[in-house]
């Protein structure tokens, strides 16, 4: 298998009412292909549907953060780890101050899967062909440094590919491989785009993945979860 990644240069700032779909066909250097996948940053898809608030103070922006949290797991200064309403753990349910003019903040899109959906329906409808979206965001992991881009929503993709019932290269019978397939799509193009770049949107080109997935898929439900 061959894999190209590339990054959608010349996407200028996004305002409400912009269609996304349409701004990243006007910078594609290229025609996408049947099975592209096309990644796109959350903060332009929040930025297109108005999920920009005010935040002149910390004060305002700690209010934000509280009323974007559908339940508090840990807090630190001014940190707070939070579940948002979609049931992402996340720094500050998702409230960010980059990329976004002095005293705003951006927020998650409301429904991050719908929104891969609509975009995705319009650029295959303005193309003719069969594509995948994903919805990425930033976030760090427990127990790890760093931070790396995952999924927050998904369009005709699996979330998970399942390999539990089949057989590694010694013949043993996997039993529990679950592969986050669109958090590793997400992790990937991050390498070509990035919060410093200012390349909010990237290709992922040769992969066979078609799927109705949704990124809430990928949220570990309390009952299995050994640590909450």
């Amino acid at each position: 298998m061959n894999l190209e990644i590339f990054g959608v240069e010349g996407i200028g700032e996004v305002t409400e009412g912009d269609d996304v779909a349409s701004m990243i066909l006007e910078a594609l250097p290229g025609q996408l292909q049947d099975f592209d996948i096309v990644v796109v940053t959350h903060k332009i898809v929040s930025k297109a549907e108005g999920a920009v608030r005010v935040a002149a103070t910390d004060e305002d922006r700690w209010a934000i953060v509280q009323s974007e949290s559908a339940s508090v797991v840990r807090r630190r200064g001014d940190l707070t780890i939070s579940i948002t309403r979609h049931g992402f753990i996340c720094a500050n349910a998702g409230v960010d101050r980059s990329n976004v003019m002095p005293g705003y903040v951006v927020l998650l899109p409301r429904d991050p899967d719908a929104s891969a959906h609509r975009i995705r329906r319009r650029l295959e409808r303005q193309t003719g062909v069969s594509l995948g979206v994903v919805i990425t965001d930033t976030f760090g992991r427990p127990w790890r440094r760093g931070l790396t881009d995952v999924a927050i929503g998904v369009s005709g993709l699996p979330s998970l590919v399942d390999y539990r019932g089949t057989t590694d290269t010694f013949g043993s019978t996997l039993e529990v491989t679950e592969v986050a397939a669109i958090d590793e799509i997400a992790s990937a193009a991050d390498l070509v785009m990035g919060k410093a770049t200012g390349i909010p949107v990237a290709v992922v080109r040769g992969l066979r993945l078609v799927g109705d997935g949704r990124a809430t898929d990928l949220v570990r439900p309390p009952s299995e979860d050994l640590f909450r």
